[in-house]
Parts: C-alpha cells; sequence; structure tokens
C-alpha cells in the first residue's frame, strides 16, 4: 500500500516566540530533519503543511495551504487528507525532534486498508503523529465546518468508526513524542 505524508507546520508558536520549523535542532532546521526523517521511508507524495507558504521551502517538496478557517493542526490535518491520493497518510508535527523512522517505518507496518493508526499514551492520542486512512478526510472537513479544535475528539470519532486502531506507546518508545513548545524545551 502506497502512502503519503505531511509535515505540520501551521503553528503560531507562541510560546517559542519564532517559527519552530526553521529552529536548529543538531545543526539542521526541524522542517529539514522531519522531511528527511520522512523521506527515509519513501512516501509516494511529502507535503510541508502550513497557514501560507514558508519562503523556506524549497523547489521540489510540495505545500499543502491549511484549510480556513484556521483551527490549529485540524486545519493542516484536513487539507492534506483532501489532498491525499494514496490509501494512507503519515501525519507528522514539525516539533517533535526526538521522533525516529524507524518507529515510523512500525507505525506504517500496522495500516490496513481502510485503518489507520492513533498511538495512544496514558489514554490520550497522539495525532500529530498518526497515520490516517484516506476516509478520515470527510471526518477531519466535518470536524473544520463544526468549528471544533481538538484533535483528541476526531481521532475518537475514527476509533469508534474503526477508522483507526490505537497503538498503545511502551514505556520504552514515549520519549519520541516529547515535543517542543517553548525555549526552555531545548
Amino acid at each position: 500500500m502506497t502512502w503519503e505524508a505531511v509535515v505540520l507546520t501551521g503553528g503560531e508558536s507562541r510560546r517559542m516566540g519564532r517559527d519552530k520549523a526553521t529552529l536548529l535542532w543538531e545543526g539542521e532546521p526541524l522542517w529539514r530533519r522531519q522531511t528527511r526523517l520522512l523521506q527515509e521511508l519513501g512516501p509516494a507524495a511529502l507535503w510541508i503543511s502550513g497557514r501560507t507558504r514558508p519562503d523556506w521551502i524549497p523547489e521540489g517538496l510540495g505545500f499543502v495551504a491549511d484549510l480556513p478557517p484556521s483551527r490549529g493542526p485540524l486545519s493542516g490535518l484536513a487539507a492534506a487528507l483532501t489532498n491525499l491520493r494514496a490509501p494512507h497518510l503519515l501525519a507528522l508535527a514539525v516539533d517533535l525532534p526526538w521522533m525516529r523512522s524507524r518507529h515510523l517505518a512500525q507505525l506504517l507496518t500496522m495500516r490496513r486498508p481502510g485503518v489507520g493508526v492513533a498511538p495512544v499514551m496514558d489514554g490520550r492520542f497522539e495525532p500529530l503523529c498518526a497515520i490516517y486512512p484516506r476516509e478520515a478526510g470527510l471526518a477531519a472537513n466535518e470536524a473544520l465546518a463544526r468549528d471544533e479544535r481538538a484533535l483528541q475528539i476526531l481521532v475518537r470519532r475514527l476509533v469508534e468508526a474503526g477508522q483507526m486502531q490505537t497503538y498503545a506507546v511502551p514505556a520504552a518508545e514515549r520519549a519520541l513524542y516529547r515535543n517542543l513548545n517553548s525555549p526552555a524545551d531545548f
């Protein structure tokens, strides 16, 4: 089964005080690190999602504009699912620098036709590093139209509808899901 990927970069970075995508992590901008990580796995297409097209996107890397109205990562996820041609979308937030390609590859092996994968820790989904089936696009667009912002609600609906299965993240993998929200997180 083919799959496509999106790096979600559309956040306002209020707590960080600047665009997280351009922050350097081990000498590399976060956007480049995440796209490299995904490219190692061979998606059929790879996009950056954001409110507007950033100046730093190199030629050849796709861009998909967040669907209005701006509802945080839901707007980017809905846009990517709307543009999805493959059966699945791997969504990855730009601010998860501890994520590893081998873990993403493991998640990819769990997907099934029409069913994605939602990592779970302590009863909460990890929707910013998850695999969505193409069929999730309808639910994402409906949530956007209802003015919902919480991806937890969207993923719960998808799990209940049988469109996503859960993956209980073991203790040894939990650090992969740490994100950068403020300068103190560095």
